[in-house]
């Protein structure tokens, strides 16, 4: 499988590229960024470690490079000036999208290739991803809430003193500030959360909390997420290049599923060698169903507001 990563010199990007290159599945990671030094400098360290991973090409390059690419991700982004506004910057992430979109389109792609869309906000930019590449449905995956699902386990576990892997739990809907917990599935090692031992609905609220500002917690700390975001990067990726059928919950193009359409947002989705090959309607509490259709309709009120700006 080959894997082109555009903005691959940033902290996002490089961090996909490298949790790839230890999963040693992707046989070929291309770096693209605007910053073709970085870019390069970031491939040279990772291709050093080759002979202690596994046979990869790993490089930089430009569109061109991605024109036979089986998945191509979107890293690429602008942060927020002082004192700009959530809109603005949503504005200028839009124009800089398209303008990769539109080199992703002049250079080609596979009919087959699928598009893993990171960039933020990721579920509006996974819309015009779908709408402006044209591919067929399920090639074009927002990450969605998999990092904050990931990040909703993971401190789950901490706190309740459990095996990370064995906590399930899922956030749906938006990536921001309207997501949306699902407590009513969740359980630990296939026991119900609701009574795992230390468990209680303060605990819940506490954890989700903070899982929820967690990238505010990192731009604080550390000027923003990276290797977590990597991993679920490659989480999605390789779902698709191994065909494992994972179900996680992706950002895509909503098409019926609890009654929602037209606006990207996550539902669990199987993901397999065609990309997001079905979502899953699990039922939900109702006021998890009503806060998922309530983060629908915050999103679409943005992408109309972004739309009406184009």
């Amino acid at each position: 499988m080959k894997v082109g990563i555009i903005g691959g010199g940033g902290i996002v990007g490089s961090a996909a590229g490298f949790a790839l290159q230890l999963g040693g599945i992707v046989h070929e990671i291309v770096l693209v960024d605007a910053n073709a030094d970085l870019a390069d400098g970031q491939a040279l360290d990772m291709l050093h470690g080759t002979a202690a991973i596994a046979d990869q090409v790993i490089r930089a390059g430009g569109y061109e490079c991605l024109a036979d690419a089986d998945l191509i991700c979107i890293t690429a982004g602008l942060r927020r000036k002082p004192d700009e506004s959530r809109l603005a910057l949503i504005h200028r992430n839009v124009e800089l999208f398209r303008s990769i979109l539109a080199s992703i389109q002049t250079h080609g792609i596979k009919p087959d290739a699928k598009v893993l869309v990171v960039s933020n906000p990721v579920d509006i930019l996974t819309y015009l991803a779908d709408k402006d590449l044209g591919l067929s449905a399920g090639r074009v995956i927002g990450l969605g809430t998999l990092l904050d699902t990931l990040r909703f386990r993971s401190l789950l576990a901490l706190r309740l003193a459990a095996p990370a892997t064995q906590l399930q739990a899922m956030i749906l809907g938006e990536h921001g500030d309207s997501m949306v917990p699902i407590w009513s599935s969740a359980s630990v090692a296939g026991l119900p959360l609701e009574k795992y031992p230390g468990f209680t609905a303060r605990v819940g609220e506490e954890v989700f909390l903070r899982a929820k500002t967690s990238g505010a917690e990192m731009i604080k700390k550390k000027t923003g997420a990276g290797f977590a975001v990597g991993v679920s990067i490659a989480e999605v990726i390789h779902a698709i290049a191994l065909d494992s059928k994972r179900v996680l919950p992706v950002s895509t193009v909503q098409r019926g599923c609890y009654g929602l359409r037209d606006v990207a947002l996550s539902v669990p989705t199987v993901v397999g060698r065609g990309g997001a090959e079905q979502t899953l309607e699990i039922e939900l509490w109702p006021k998890e169903l009503q806060g998922l259709k309530r983060s629908a309709g915050v999103l679409q009120e943005t992408l109309g507001q972004v739309l009406a700006g184009r």
